[in-house]
């Protein structure tokens, strides 16, 4: 596998020094690494993807972002996801030789929106797109806590990329089940290269009863099916509701928790390791775990 992190701090900058009409061009050339691998989602526009996700805004100066930008580049933040995304290659190639991938992963970072809460607030400052095998898109605006671990986010999408060049991924019939379990996978995995400390808050943010609830709720679904239905049991009903979709009664990314409780399960019931574990379909993973499926 050849990892590709782009330079999108210089490509950023001199966007930065662009007049507003020709920064969404400027733009499109940034995210044009990621246009193959997510082709197959249909005829899709990153810019206006970036521009209604969290990405930072192409319709009016902000003299907060090239002080942003400058202080990721004084992070080593590039630098950093690559040497972390080559050890988690190095980690999940050792543990199953011969695993399908991407012969080239594309990895594309750009600012966020400082004043989106979903990013800001809901996630700490960072999150990241990974499931098209080829392509992993992040975004952060940096914070304590994003400057700390964009890293190992990247980490998490790697896991992610590599699994669906593995396992069949299908908009219209993936589960709940094989959502949550990517997602407690990957999560699981970072923890395996890099220690607790280094897992994202959203693994973290139900605990006790909470938890208990939410596991109740998620597994009691788990064979709810098609990408349309599946934002609330992964991030919770405000996410959901930010999409246009139903609520079904759950806080911020319970999915992440229980995904990870699942996978936990999992590795102790078969002795196996986060990275050993990339390409088993969920089925086997939520059996493992104790979790009834359907037929």
């Amino acid at each position: 596998m050849k990892i590709v992190v782009h330079d999108t701090a210089s490509a950023m900058l001199e966007l930065l020094q662009r007049p507003l009409h020709e920064r969404p061009e400027a733009l499109r050339n940034i995210l044009s690494p990621l246009q193959s691998a997510m082709s197959v989602l249909g005829d899709m526009d990153l810019v206006q993807m970036h521009v209604q996700g969290c990405g930072f805004r192409l319709d009016r100066e902000d003299p907060r972002y090239l002080p942003a930008l400058h202080q990721m580049q004084d992070a080593r933040v590039w630098h950093r996801i690559e040497e972390s995304l080559t050890s988690a290659w190095e980690r999940i190639s050792g543990a199953v030789p011969g695993i399908k991938h991407a012969e080239t992963v594309h990895v594309v970072l750009v600012l966020g929106n400082p004043d989106d809460d979903h990013l800001t607030v809901r996630s700490a400052g960072y999150f990241g797109l990974g499931g098209f095998p080829g392509a992993i898109h992040l975004v952060m605006w940096p914070t304590d806590t994003s400057l700390k671990k964009i890293a190992h986010c990247a980490v998490h999408e790697l896991h992610h990329n590599v699994r669906y060049a593995n396992v069949a991924w299908d908009p219209m019939t993936v589960t709940v089940g094989e959502h949550v379990v990517a997602e407690g996978l990957a999560e699981a995995f970072v923890r395996e290269l890099s220690g607790e400390q280094a897992m994202g808050p959203w693994s973290k943010a139900l605990t006790g009863a909470a938890l208990d609830t939410a596991y109740e709720k998620i597994t009691a679904d788990i064979d709810v099916a098609g990408m349309q239905n599946l934002t609330a049991y992964v991030l919770g009903d405000a996410t959901a509701q930010l999409m246009g979709q139903q609520p079904v009664g759950l806080p911020d990314f319970a999915g992440y928790a229980v995904g990870l409780r699942i996978v936990d399960a999992h590795l102790a019931a078969s002795g196996l390791t986060a990275a050993e574990s990339t390409a088993l379909p969920a089925r086997e993973i939520l059996t493992n775990a104790g979790v009834r499926t359907g037929a």
